[in-house]
């Protein structure tokens, strides 16, 4: 289950297979391949040590020495986002979306963005890639990208936080 109390099911596929690795490596402090292996067994992945190894040399996963003095698996960047980290991550988003959100507006738990002609799938990789609270997913179409968000609440902070990413207006990360 995500936070959100929502059932997450991913198919038995190696894109699948990363796609969580990334997403645990991301989200939390993983210290050994065996903890690794048991976090995806826990979600249904099975795979073997073999696998697993080379899933995290591909994805260029390298065990790290903490703030913490622990030494944990990053993917570059350390899996506590602290405010500091929050707010790096919002400067690179707001210089590269500045000028490729035309609107956003909140309908329930979604969040419809209008891009200039051929920038949604951009749009919707830079927002991919970060690990935003609250967005199950993001669909995009050429011009248009709709965020899936987790209810109404989230949808309008989010909608709220893209608006003052692209304006350029500060007030907190927002994460």
């Amino acid at each position: 289950m995500d936070e959100h109390g929502s059932q997450l099911y991913h198919p038995a596929n190696r894109t699948a297979r990363l796609s969580v690795i990334q997403e645990i490596l991301t989200n939390s402090v993983v210290s050994s391949q065996a903890q690794l292996s048991q976090m995806l067994a826990d979600q249904g992945i099975e795979v073997t040590q073999a696998t697993l190894s080379r899933d995290l040399d591909e994805m260029k996963a390298v065990k790290t020495r903490l703030r913490t003095g622990e030494m944990a698996y990053t993917l570059g960047i350390e899996p506590e986002h602290d405010d500091e980290t929050a707010e790096k991550i919002d400067q690179q988003l707001s210089r590269g979306l500045s000028s490729l959100v035309v609107s956003a507006a909140a309908a329930r738990n979604l969040v419809v963005v209008h891009t200039p002609e051929g920038a949604a799938q951009y749009v919707a990789s830079s927002l991919d890639k970060q690990s935003i609270d609250g967005i199950l997913g993001i669909i995009a179409g050429d011009d248009t990208l709709l965020l899936v968000c987790a209810d109404d609440d989230v949808a309008n902070q989010r909608m709220q936080w893209l608006l003052d990413i692209v304006s350029s207006r500060r007030g907190g990360s927002g994460r």
